[in-house]
Order: C-alpha cells, then sequence, then structure tokens
C-alpha cells in the first residue's frame, strides 16, 4: 500500500465515517457522558478517578480530544469526531508503539471489539513480533461470567457461547492480569488495547495506549488524568477493512513492517 500523509489520512477518514459525521448519534454521546459520571458498569471502563468531574468538564473534555460539537443545545441527531485530532493521536500512538518494539518489549494487545478493531490490533501485534518485540500471552480458557478469555492472532478477546463478544467490562482485562501474576509471568511492558481492557489496565498503573470512540468518554478521562496514555478518537466499528489506510499510516510512522 502506497504511503500516506496526514492531510490525505484525515480526508479519508472522514469519507468513510470513521471521523467526521460518524454514526454514533449525538444523543447517544450526551447519554453515556452522564452513565459514566454515574459509574455505570459498561461504561466506567475500569477508570479510577483521582479528582471529581462534572458533566460540564467531560462535555468539554470530549469536544478538546474528540471533536464532538461544542454547542450545549444540541442535543440529538449528528455528531462529530475530528479527522486532525485523531491522526495527531494516531501519530503519538505510532510513536509510543515504536519506542517500545525498538526496546524490544513485551507488549500486550487486547480488544473488547472484535468485529471492528480485533484486525487493526491484529496487524500491529504481528508486525510488533516481527521487529522483536514480544507479544503476550495469557493463558487461554480461564472464566468470566458466561464466557472466557481466548487470543486469536495475538489479541486477547473475550468469548462466549462460540461467538467473540463485544464488551466494555474491565474483568476481562482484571482476570488476564491476574493470571499473568499467579502464573509468575512479568507484566507486560505496554498494553494496546480499548474499552475495560485500557482502562482497567491503565488504572493498574501499566503503559496503556488505545482507542476510544465518541460515546466512551471514561478512556479520554484517562488521558486527562495522565492514566491512559494516548486515547486515539474513532469510530471503533466500521467494517474492518476500511481502518486499512489507518493500519499501514501507524506502522509506516511507528518504523514497523507493513502488515
Amino acid at each position: 500500500m502506497e504511503s500516506v500523509n496526514p492531510a490525505e489520512l484525515a480526508e479519508y477518514l472522514d469519507s468513510v465515517r470513521i471521523t467526521g459525521q460518524v454514526a454514533t448519534p449525538r444523543q447517544d454521546n450526551l447519554k453515556h457522558m452522564r452513565l459514566f459520571l454515574e459509574g455505570n458498569e459498561n461504561l466506567e471502563f475500569g477508570v479510577e478517578l483521582t479528582r471529581r468531574w462534572t458533566y460540564d468538564d467531560v462535555f468539554d473534555l470530549m469536544h478538546e480530544r474528540v471533536g464532538t460539537s461544542p454547542d450545549r443545545s444540541h442535543t440529538e441527531g449528528q455528531d462529530t469526531i475530528d479527522a486532525g485530532t485523531c491522526v495527531a493521536a494516531l501519530d503519538r500512538f505510532a510513536d509510543r508503539l515504536g519506542a517500545s518494539v525498538r526496546r524490544n518489549d513485551r507488549i500486550l494487545f487486547a480488544t473488547g471489539h472484535p468485529a471492528g478493531l480485533l484486525p487493526v490490533h491484529a496487524a500491529f501485534a504481528r508486525a510488533a513480533a516481527a521487529a522483536g518485540a514480544t507479544v503476550v500471552e495469557v493463558a487461554e480458557g480461564r472464566r468470566f461470567g458466561a464466557g472466557d478469555i481466548r487470543q486469536v492472532f495475538g489479541v486477547l478477546v473475550w468469548h462466549q457461547h462460540g461467538g467473540l463478544m463485544h464488551t466494555h467490562l474491565p474483568e476481562p482485562m482484571r482476570l488476564s492480569i491476574d493470571t499473568l501474576a499467579r502464573e509468575g509471568i512479568g507484566m507486560p511492558d505496554l498494553v494496546v488495547a480499548d474499552h475495560g481492557w485500557a482502562g482497567h489496565a491503565a488504572s493498574s498503573g501499566l503503559p496503556t495506549i488505545g482507542f476510544a470512540d465518541c460515546n466512551d468518554p471514561g478512556l479520554f478521562v484517562s488521558e486527562a488524568q495522565g492514566q491512559l496514555e494516548v486515547a486515539v478518537p474513532l469510530d471503533d466499528n466500521v467494517c474492518p477493512g476500511l481502518y486499512d489506510p489507518l493500519i499501514a499510516y501507524v506502522l509506516e510512522r511507528a518504523g514497523l513492517p507493513p502488515a
């Protein structure tokens, strides 16, 4: 795939609605801000608050770090993710990933959105391993609820009833960290993840970078608190092939082999 410059990537991301006028409606974004602050189990993502956050605080943060509308009277309809903000975060993501790989670090990859982001994480895991990093393996089959933890193409996922499940919960990452500790395996030097996998890892003190949608305020709060190192704003559940230029851009900037 040909090299993509930042402006071209931003234009592309808008064209396929990874950024720009994304699928998540405005009312969903606003609702999730409130539910996050209420500690909703599907939206707190394992993020430990280090100060008091108000609704207005989170509202302003989401505009700043995601590009959602700053208009408080806009309560329904279309909302947005800013492509330039996304690309700037991808630059920081790539720089951090590349630095970790050059040190031959141990890197753990995980996703709560396997239908969209599994191929993204898998491409990064494959490239990192090819360049000399170690992709952390976690013993599979540890039970959580009605499912268990699996590792697919180097990426931790939650499996249930024969399918890879969408989950926002932090428990799969908590269970994975506990498994590594119980088996005497060192903690990862870097976690690359999303949703509760990322939120819990960052709150546990593990260096973590990841992805978050405009209705996932928890990870942007975690980043603002200095826990999560990078939160990349994007639509996290478009058709997987649409992320290919994003993958190529990150790998090139990180100095990693193409997927």
